[in-house]
C-alpha cells in the first residue's frame, strides 16, 4: 500500500516526464532498429522499412571490409588522438581563463572579455572554413601575404602541406569552444560560497593558495563530469571541423580524416550503406565501452565523483 501511495503521489511528476521520455524514445531508441543495416547488404526497395526487411543478411562482412581498408587504422588513430588533445586542452585552458576572469575586479572588462571569448562559438563551421581559407590560401591568404612575405620567407601552400594541419585543427577547435567552456566553469566558480574566500583571506592565504585549495577542489566534481562526457565522445569527431575547415582536401586526409568524415564519404561516394553503418556502429560501441570504463575508474577512486 505504501508503494501504491507513493506512485499515486508521483503521478504529476510522471506526467511531466512523459513528453521528454516520448521524444527520447522516438529520437534515440526507435531509430536503433536501423542498426541491422550494419549486418546487411542494404538495397533500397520501395521504402525504408521494406528495404531493411528484404536486404540480404551478410553477418560481419561489412565490418571485415571496413577493417581491411588501409583507412580504418588512420581514421581511428586520428579520431582518438585529436580528442585526447581536445579533452586535455579543453579542461586546462577554460579552467585557467575562468579563474582569471573571475579575478577581474572591473565588471565591465570582465563581461567584455567573457563575451569576446564566447563569440566564436556562434558562427557555423562553414563560416569558420572561409575564415580559415582567408588565412591560409596560397595566393592571397593573410599568413602568406602579411606575415611570411614581409619576413622574406617563401609562401606556403597550406592546403597541400599535411604537417601543419594538426596544429591548425587544434587551434580552431580551441578558438571556437573555449569560450563556451569558460562560461560553464565561470558559472560554477560564481556559485562557490564567498565565506570560503573570506576565511582564507583572514588566515592570510595568497591568491594562488586560494585557487589551489578552494577553487580547484570545488570545481573538481564538474571537471570530472565534463571529462567523462567528453571521454564518451572520444570516438566521435566534430564533422564540421574536420570536413569544412580543411576543405575536404585529399592531400590532407592522413592528418584530417576521422571516422565521421570517412563514413560520410563512404556513403556518398560508394553508396555502401552497409559499410557506412558498420563503421558508425563500431564508433558507437567503442564510445560506449570507453565511457563505462572511464566511469568505473572514477568510481574506484572516488565513488561520489562518478557519473553513474
Amino acid at each position: 500500500m505504501t508503494m501504491k501511495r507513493k506512485l499515486r503521489n508521483d503521478v504529476p511528476f510522471f506526467l511531466m516526464l512523459l513528453p521528454g521520455a516520448l521524444v527520447l524514445l522516438i529520437n534515440n531508441y526507435i531509430p536503433m532498429f536501423g542498426v541491422v543495416m550494419a549486418f546487411q547488404r542494404y538495397r533500397f526497395n520501395d521504402n525504408f522499412l521494406n528495404s531493411i526487411l528484404t536486404s540480404k543478411f551478410v553477418g560481419f562482412k561489412n565490418f571485415e571490409f571496413f577493417f581491411k581498408t588501409p583507412n580504418a587504422f588512420t581514421v581511428t588513430r586520428n579520431t582518438i588522438l585529436y580528442n585526447l588533445v581536445f579533452i586535455a586542452l579543453g579542461l586546462i585552458i577554460p579552467v585557467m581563463l575562468a579563474i582569471g576572469l573571475n579575478e577581474i575586479k572591473n565588471k565591465f572588462l570582465g563581461k567584455f572579455y567573457q563575451s569576446a571569448l564566447f563569440l566564436p562559438y556562434f558562427p557555423s563551421w562553414i563560416v569558420v572554413s572561409y575564415l580559415a581559407y582567408s588565412l591560409f590560401s596560397f595566393e592571397n591568404g593573410f599568413m602568406n601575404r602579411s606575415i611570411l612575405q614581409p619576413l622574406g620567407l617563401d609562401a606556403v601552400n597550406w592546403y597541400f602541406e599535411p604537417k601543419y594541419w594538426p596544429g591548425i585543427i587544434i587551434l580552431f577547435q580551441l578558438w571556437k569552444y573555449t569560450g563556451y567552456n569558460i562560461v560553464v566553469y565561470l558559472a560554477a566558480i560564481v556559485g562557490i560560497d564567498g565565506e570560503y574566500y573570506e576565511a582564507a583571506a583572514i588566515d592570510g592565504a595568497t591568491k594562488w593558495q586560494t585557487v589551489w585549495h578552494i577553487t580547484l577542489p570545488l570545481l573538481k566534481p564538474l571537471m570530472i563530469i565534463l571529462t567523462l562526457l567528453a571521454v564518451g565522445r572520444i570516438f566521435n569527431a566534430d564533422f564540421g571541423l574536420f570536413y569544412n575547415v580543411p576543405k575536404n582536401m585529399g592531400t590532407l586526409y592522413p592528418v584530417t580524416d576521422v571516422i565521421d568524415t570517412y563514413v560520410f564519404r563512404a556513403l556518398r561516394n560508394s553508396n555502401n550503406v552497409g559499410m557506412a553503418s558498420a563503421a558508425g556502429l563500431y564508433q558507437a560501441i567503442l564510445g560506449c565501452i570507453t565511457v563505462f570504463t572511464a566511469n568505473l575508474i572514477v568510481r574506484r577512486i572516488d565513488s561520489e565523483k562518478a557519473l553513474f
